[in-house]
């Protein structure tokens, strides 16, 4: 099905320029309908339960823009929303504008028929393509979805300790190394680590030796077939990670994200390497904290200097049976606009998906800036989540496996190669 917005607004919208597709959420009960005066009421899923009042903020401001439009926004819990989504699409009760995965995640979404392509509404070519790669379908290069936000993989930090231990944000793997030994013979956890949950665990690994293996132009060397992760690179790049296992909480396979986050914003740790997205649960665990974001120094032998590892973090598209099609995408062009970007940061305190937006939190400008000026693709998740067993699984528990002394580093590697290659096709 190929869209083609009609309506007078809508060709004003996408006559600006490039468009930029943000969020939507999820939907009411009732919001696939059409009141007798003319209103329409459009309906938005997500599994963002924790944005719900930010949502329907931004929301309103639709709405006053657009007389006889109503926003119904629900969203439903995370690990139950992909199974409620694709029973919404199935039948006739879905949503107008449902939040869908990214990457591999969303390739089941488009294999079902259930979201038109986007293509002839929306222009992301001045965007991020690893990016909007996470929109598109894999096998026709299509635009199905516009991406919410970016996420960023960061080193957290907090100023106080630093301070007090005497010690400057590093600039050289030693210098990095040396704060870690300050904290630990201090008595601080150096990184608040929580290897219990490894969907974690190649976050961190990207944070802490995405350089060690190459960054973006390893990325295009495995693409290609001109290396794989069996390459001495990547398998030195887990053995940072073995290395600096000394300085992560004790047990740390038996530590879970949720606790390595209370270690770090009660004080009890130097440093937390997490996501960009864990920037409003910290400051709301601690809004008195002095928190700072660096990027790791590259460590002896890196190929690459320092990077931010980035991703698309959800996309919002439009259901191909919405009754709505050309108001929902409306929306959906809306929310491609600057004005909705700078509500996504403002309120929603993401990195946004649209160019040019800026943060009146410095910690988020921070974010933003380091990957606009060193990103690097999440590999693992951005180009090895297509099959199964996924990159992502793989490395999680390769490395809870190197943590807990059971595989080096090159049998970890051998593993994760041998998985992603069982159904990766180089250069396809």
């Amino acid at each position: 099905m190929t869209l083609r917005p009609s309506r007078p607004r809508l060709a004003a919208v996408l006559g600006a320029g490039a468009l930029a597709l943000t969020a939507c959420a999820p939907s009411s009960s009732d919001g696939d309908s059409a009141g007798g005066d003319g209103s329409t009421t459009l309906t938005v899923w997500s599994w963002r339960v924790e944005d719900k009042a930010a949502y329907e903020k931004i929301f309103d401001v639709y709405e006053q823009e657009h007389e006889g439009v109503t926003v119904d926004f629900k969203p439903f819990t995370a690990t139950e929303y992909n199974k409620i989504l694709a029973t919404g699409l199935a039948g006739s009760d879905g949503p107008d504008v449902p939040q869908v995965r990214s990457y591999g995640g969303l390739e089941p979404t488009i294999a079902s028929g259930a979201l038109a392509p986007l293509d002839d509404a929306v222009d992301l070519s001045s965007w991020d393509q690893n990016i909007v790669a996470g929109a598109k379908g894999k096998e026709d290069g299509t635009l199905y979805s516009v991406p919410l936000a970016r996420q960023a993989t960061v080193m957290f930090y907090d100023k106080t300790l630093f301070a007090d231990a005497g010690v400057e944000v590093p600039t050289t793997w030693q210098e990095f190394v040396d704060a870690c030994k300050t904290f630990a013979a201090a008595g601080t956890t150096p990184l608040a680590v929580g290897a219990k949950d490894d969907w974690t665990l190649p976050i961190v690994h990207e944070i802490l030796a995405g350089a060690r293996f190459g960054g973006n132009d390893f990325q295009e060397a495995v693409q290609a077939g001109d290396t794989d992760f069996t390459d001495p690179d990547f398998v030195a790049s887990l053995q940072v990670l073995a290395d600096l296992e000394q300085y992560m909480p004790k047990s740390v396979t038996g530590v879970a994200v949720t606790d390595a986050q209370t270690i770090f914003t009660s004080g009890k740790a130097a440093m937390y390497p997490g996501g960009s997205f864990d920037l409003a649960t910290l400051q709301s665990a601690a809004p008195d904290m002095d928190l700072g974001v660096f990027q790791v120094p590259p460590p002896p032998g890196s190929p690459s200097g320092a990077t931010t590892a980035g991703w698309a973090d959800g996309n919002f598209a439009v259901n191909a049976n919405s009754p709505h099609q050309e108001e929902a995408t409306e929306l959906v062009a809306w929310m491609a606009t600057p004005e909705f970007g700078q509500m996504v940061a403002d309120e929603i305190k993401q990195i946004s998906a649209v160019p040019g937006v800026s943060y009146s939190d410095p910690v988020l400008q921070d974010m933003a800036d380091d990957l606009d000026d060193s990103g690097s693709a999440y590999l693992l998740l951005t180009d090895f989540r297509y099959g199964s067993p996924s990159g992502t699984d793989l490395l999680g528990k390769g490395i809870q496996e190197l943590f807990l002394g059971s595989k080096d580093a090159e049998a970890v590697s051998a593993d994760l190669n041998t998985g992603v290659m069982s159904w990766f096709t180089p250069g396809g």
